[in-house]
């Protein structure tokens, strides 16, 4: 191969052409150092990624999202709360404000298909994460969305840890639900709907401790025909009052599409479906109604 001149021990340059070489080899060295230098500044944020990737999202508790801050709801209060819904394999269980994905991922390893609605994309990756490690991702999904614009209407269990303001934007939602939907609350309440049940875990937990159990009624207000008497309910949420003829009528209120309530001594219970209801009376056997 043959050498260059410029590079042979034998070829000198002529004294005038030296400060020439002189500059191009600086030149030459100045180019060099800032295509590096843009390599490098390329290279650092893909680097930065790659290592966020590695370590993987962790995130804080107490920052900010879009209506709440991130504060999960403790293990022993996710397992009383599915307890409290008696939940079952059959149930579809929606949780809105999924954070880390905890009570999607316990439902689902309790045999549960389960959603969690999370508006955070970072917090919904990393809950599915945790699924595929812990052994649920068929079961256990998670979807980035606005809890306000979801569509709730395919779930027989709901779960949530939000502000009571929230809960009580989300109550006309809820109250159109199909009769019986399960509706399981961390600490914060609905507003002027008083919860069905509520517990307290006193183990292996220090706050936020207490979940708040609704089951939505069957909607029953107003005049129906029980055997040639008028009975007359009004409804506020699960609670009822009215008359069963002029005879009026205590002790009543809705459990899902159960209605039961007390009349001149006798105890009625029985199942609303749709304009019709129909149970048994304490000494009196079997009774029905229909809508007028």
């Amino acid at each position: 191969m043959r050498r260059s001149t410029l590079s042979s021990p034998r070829a000198r340059l002529p004294l005038s052409l030296r400060p020439i070489r002189a500059a191009m080899l600086a030149s030459a060295m100045a180019v060099t150092l800032f295509h590096a230098a843009g390599a490098m500044a390329q290279a650092a944020p893909a680097a930065a990624a790659q290592a966020s990737q590695q370590k993987g999202y962790v995130p804080d508790v107490g920052q900010d999202g879009k209506d709440v801050i991130w504060v999960p709801t403790p293990q022993s209060l996710v397992d009383k709360m599915l307890d409290m819904a008696k939940v079952t394999p059959k149930d579809r269980l929606m949780d809105l404000g999924s954070g880390d994905g905890r009570t999607v991922i316990t439902a689902a390893q309790r045999g549960l298909t389960a959603q969690g609605i999370e508006y955070n994309p970072d917090l919904v990756e990393l809950s599915r994460q945790n699924a595929k490690r812990a052994g649920v991702a068929d079961r256990a999904t998670f979807v980035a969305a606005d809890l306000f614009t979801t569509d709730l209407s395919q779930a027989d269990v709901i779960t949530m840890f939000l502000l009571s303001t929230i809960n009580e934007k989300l109550r006309p939602r809820i109250l159109s639900l199909p009769a019986g939907t399960r509706v399981v609350s961390n600490t914060f309440r609905m507003g002027d709907w008083e919860p069905d049940a509520s517990e307290t875990v006193t183990q292996n937990c220090q706050t936020y401790c207490t979940a708040l159990l609704w089951i939505v009624p069957a909607k029953v207000e107003g005049k129906w025909d029980m055997g040639g008497q008028t009975l007359q309910l009004e409804q506020r949420y699960q609670m009822l009052s009215g008359k069963l003829g002029s005879t009026p009528i205590s002790d009543a209120r809705m459990d899902g599409a159960a209605i039961a309530f007390t009349a001149d001594g006798v105890r009625y219970a029985g199942l609303v479906n749709g304009r019709s209801m129909s149970g048994t009376a304490s000494g009196k056997g079997d009774w029905s109604a229909k809508r007028n």
